[in-house]
């Protein structure tokens, strides 16, 4: 539901986008099937017969098809179809979801685990590169196969289904190892597991003391959003804290289905936070980041990251220069509201972890003052205080007395 005294002119238009998508392309569907996310798991495309029934190709495409079908899966539900707009090769959900002929192509510094996660991957589920949290890899199977994934050696299929085994395991790795205060459950989408095979995860997990919060990596609320339930809400919600981290990157993608989705999970207590990929004429200009941003708040999700392209094979031609993402992040700081700007991340290849960018605002530096430049480029003067010992002398005492009170060492 809309907060009152929104204007409802955009509302209105994007009421049209999957309606008219499912009139065009799925004219037999019932409401009752549309709704099912079961139903549009069982009707997902996902060969280029199928596809060349719903959406005339380019020839660019229907290589693209061909020549990806050994690299990397293909498959779109009939509600991210519904989105495509038939007469535009650049509609960013088009491109999001049928590959091209470049993608068939590894260019030089393209690698297969670009985020170096499998030196760190002590159980087949678990990535332990940070110290203190883990990512948990539950699965291998997506709504849609995005063009752009970055672990596509993982989603291309059959290589990290999650056995009992396996959860077993990857749960005792958490349960040994005291540093890990924070789990990200990702794969493939988790929310593509059932309730029950998603609470079997979560709720060994939220036993473990030392585990003081878990989020949930998931494309869902963008290429399925009638998956979100609110028996998968409240699910979520007993185990809190779980943040939801999905992933939109263009305004096409929020609509009034997508809205709901990710309103009844904020309605359950369940926060929303957004991490966007920037993606060379899909995504690359500010105006763009701005209205998703914007989109986002509406609905309470919260810009959190905007990602330079992971260098995963195939997707060079998606890629744009670091440059660009510093240039969008200058053009939104100060022309909106510092929430709907998003942190510009790069994670490093090779498993260097995650870097955050922007733009150099501090002009000159001295022991005196230190000038700075505005988003307008104006020239302000900040003056260095004359005391700068930053010792916080109560800090020892807090760490002896916490534990008394409940709270953990940081």
């Amino acid at each position: 539901m809309l907060p009152a005294g929104l204007p409802p002119e955009p509302t209105a238009a994007r009421a049209s986008l999957s309606a008219e998508g499912r009139k065009r392309l799925f004219p037999n569907a019932t409401d009752a099937e549309w709704a099912d996310w079961r139903w549009q798991q069982r009707h997902a495309v996902r060969g280029l017969e199928q596809l060349e029934r719903y959406v005339p190709l380019t020839s660019n495409e229907r290589a693209g098809v061909q020549e990806t079908s050994a690299l990397f899966r293909i498959g779109i539900s009939p509600y991210y179809l519904s989105l495509i707009d038939p007469e535009h090769p650049f509609c960013p959900v088009r491109m999001q979801s049928i590959p091209v002929r470049a993608e068939a192509r590894i260019r030089p510094g393209e690698l297969a685990d670009p985020l170096g996660e499998d030196k760190t991957r002590p159980e087949e589920c678990i990535v332990h590169k940070y110290p203190d949290r883990v990512l948990f890899l539950a699965l291998d199977t997506c709504s849609v196969y995005c063009r752009h994934c970055t672990r596509r050696r993982i989603t291309q299929g059959g290589v990290a289904e999650l056995s009992k085994e396996q959860l077993r395991r990857g749960v005792d790795y958490v349960r040994s190892h005291p540093e890990v205060r924070d789990v990200l459950i990702s794969g493939g989408d988790p929310f593509m597991l059932s309730d029950s095979r998603l609470e079997e995860l979560l709720a060994p997990l939220s036993e473990i003391p030392h585990v003081e919060m878990i989020r949930i990596g998931t494309r869902v609320p963008v290429c399925l959003p009638m998956r979100v339930t609110d028996a998968l809400a409240k699910t979520l919600r007993r185990y809190a804290p779980v943040f939801v981290v999905t992933h939109f990157n263009h305004p096409k993608e929020v609509t009034p289905e997508a809205r709901e989705a990710c309103e009844r999970l904020v309605d359950h207590g369940v926060p929303v936070e957004n991490q966007a990929v920037l993606m060379r004429q899909l995504n690359s200009d500010a105006r763009i980041i701005k209205e998703l941003s914007h989109l986002l708040l509406r609905s309470r999700v919260r810009p959190y990251y905007l990602h330079q392209m992971d260098v995963a094979e195939g997707c060079e031609h998606l890629r744009t220069p670091i440059a660009k993402g510093l240039e969008i992040i200058q053009q939104l700081r100060g022309y909106t509201t510092g929430l709907a700007v998003p942190h510009l991340a790069v994670d490093l290849p090779g498993g260097g972890g995650k870097v955050t960018l922007q733009p150099d605002y501090a002009v000159e530096y001295g022991a005196q003052e230190t000038v700075f430049r505005n988003y307008k480029g104006e020239r302000f003067t900040y003056p260095e205080p004359e005391e700068t010992d930053c010792t916080c002398p109560y800090d020892g005492v807090w760490q002896e007395r916490a534990p008394r009170y409940g709270y953990r060492k940081g």
